[in-house]
């Protein structure tokens, strides 16, 4: 029978009904519908499909959007999780088999897929500035001209509790909030959509941005060793894998180093180095990247044993290359924290500069405070794309529902860290091991010279600790952008980050 035909007898009838996720339902339906808005959701599985047509270097493809709901379930049948996805399958394919297929899901932990959908991969994209700046609401979608949707088709994922993504009622939302819960749960999704859409046969590739790549390494262990499911690539777009490098802990003292060539590209771009430094970004940091790992590495394992002209030497070094006073730095005990310097780079001009992009600035209502009222780079997006999504996913996928679409939330605190309590997070060697038991396994990592929020420099040394057989080194490459975290909002970065990832899955099909 035609599910809006069912749909309006259930209604009719007195049952309670999920509010159905198709184009064009019937006014009566809909009438219905809103009656029913403040009932509980069942929780049964949502499903619209739409066809379109979008031009991807100079190739006009059509092709079948699906937004819907999938059911995880434990092996009894019982229902634990709905998990809203979006995919993007290339019409005219007559052996998938040939065809790529390529699960894409963002950070946080907490965040939706929302930022590689609609700011790279999709074939709809976030009209912003050449820079990535904002524009004035109301805010648009264009087609993306720069998808990868001529290379691969795409699975957008919002992990329990992003997206529309939920428990379902009676369930713990908790039990999906953690490092290993996160990956099974994912890891079930993939499973699942793979067997229905009858895609095993297919290349398959991972995508993820930030926290996304912690998560992307974990799968690749997971997928293979629960599911038997060997990936052809994963690319990680500003990545973390070993925690140790961004946290800013007393006795840690890797994240002063790692972040150090960071601070110096954003004093670069913000002109606060001294001229001799200011003629090429490139070359300034080749010298800062020595510096950190030799002067400067040496100088923090010495600890208090620094003393005197030694001390005065590496604070003067210090101040020259990260645009901030020698007075400050030898405040800081040689040991600048993120926080404290975006709020101090340009403190007197009442301005602080991005985490996720230091190319961005804002202002504090107290300018003399130690850390930033918000982070003019999020700022920046979060509009734009929050209200370009929630139009987008009704008006032209058809899927209607009343939930709200979780964006970036708070909500999966706390975060367990299973068998990580009491260390750091490291995923890399769960990666490595992937890599070593799938020889064919590639990986591509995309890098923002603006990002404080996982410095290029920070995964350079992760993955030069990876362990890696010298054999299998060569399956790793790493692209590098002068843009910040979400390098993409940048026309240029974006147009590149394009090329790049399509030489890459192409590298690493059979």
């Amino acid at each position: 029978m035609n599910r809006r035909i069912l749909g309006l007898l259930l209604v009719l009838g007195g049952l309670l009904l999920q509010p159905v996720a198709s184009p064009a339902v019937e006014e009566e339906v809909e009438s219905s519908q809103a009656e029913l808005a403040s009932e509980p959701w069942t929780f049964e599985e949502l499903l619209s499909e739409t066809s379109h047509t979008v031009v991807v270097g100079g190739r006009s493809l059509t092709y079948k959007a699906t937004a819907g709901t999938l059911l995880l379930k434990d092996e009894a049948g019982a229902k634990k999780a709905s998990v809203f996805y979006m995919a993007y399958t290339l019409d005219g394919v007559g052996d998938p088999s040939g065809r790529p297929l390529t699960f894409s899901f963002n950070g946080g932990p907490g965040s939706s897929s929302v930022w590689l959908h609609l700011g790279l991969l999709g074939p709809r994209r976030v009209l912003m500035s050449d820079e990535g700046h904002a524009l004035p609401p109301p805010y648009e979608l264009v087609d993306n001209e720069h998808s990868l949707l001529d290379v691969t088709d795409l699975v957008f994922i919002d992990p329990v509790t992003t997206g529309y993504s939920r428990a379902v009622p009676d369930e713990d939302p908790q039990q999906f909030h953690g490092v290993e819960e996160d990956v099974e749960t994912v890891g079930e999704f993939i499973r699942l959509y793979t067997s229905r859409a009858g895609r095993w046969a297919s290349p398959k590739f991972l995508i993820g941005e930030s926290y996304g790549t912690t998560r992307a390494a974990g799968l690749a262990g997971f997928l293979q060793g629960r599911h038997g499911m060997y990936l052809n690539g994963i690319m990680l777009v500003s990545s973390i894998l070993n925690f140790q490098t961004a946290r800013f802990d007393v006795g840690n003292d890797l994240p002063y180093i790692l972040f150090l060539p960071t601070y110096t590209a954003t004093a670069w771009y913000h002109g606060r180095l001294d001229e001799s430094l200011q003629r090429d970004l490139r070359s300034t940091l080749d010298e800062v990247e020595a510096f950190a790992l030799g002067d400067y590495a040496e100088a923090l394992i010495r600890g208090d044993t620094l003393e005197g002209h030694e001390r005065e030497e590496i604070a003067d070094r210090l101040a020259r290359y990260t645009g901030l006073s020698r007075e400050y730095v030898l405040q800081t005990q040689l040991r600048i924290q993120i926080h404290r310097f975006v709020k101090q780079l340009r403190r007197d001009e009442r301005l602080t500069v991005g985490r996720l992009d230091s190319r961005f600035t804002g202002t504090d209502r107290d300018a003399a405070g130690e850390n930033y009222e918000f982070d003019p780079s999020y700022a920046a997006i979060q509009g734009p794309y929050t209200a370009t999504l929630n139009d987008y996913v009704r008006r032209e996928l058809g899927f209607e529902i009343d939930l709200p679409y979780e964006i970036l939330s708070g909500r999966v605190r706390p975060w367990k860290f299973g068998s990580y309590e009491n260390r750091y997070v490291n995923v890399a060697e769960t990666l490595r091991q992937a890599m070593t038991r799938n020889p064919s396994l590639k990986v591509f990592v995309a890098n923002g010279f603006y990002d404080l929020a996982t410095p290029y420099f920070a995964t350079q040394y992760t993955f030069d600790h990876l362990g890696l057989d010298p054999s299998l080194r060569h399956n790793i490459s790493m692209g590098y952008y002068e843009a910040g975290h979400m390098m993409y909002i940048q026309l240029a970065s974006l147009r590149q980050l394009k090329e790049d990832l399509t030489e890459f899955m192409l590298s690493a099909l059979p």
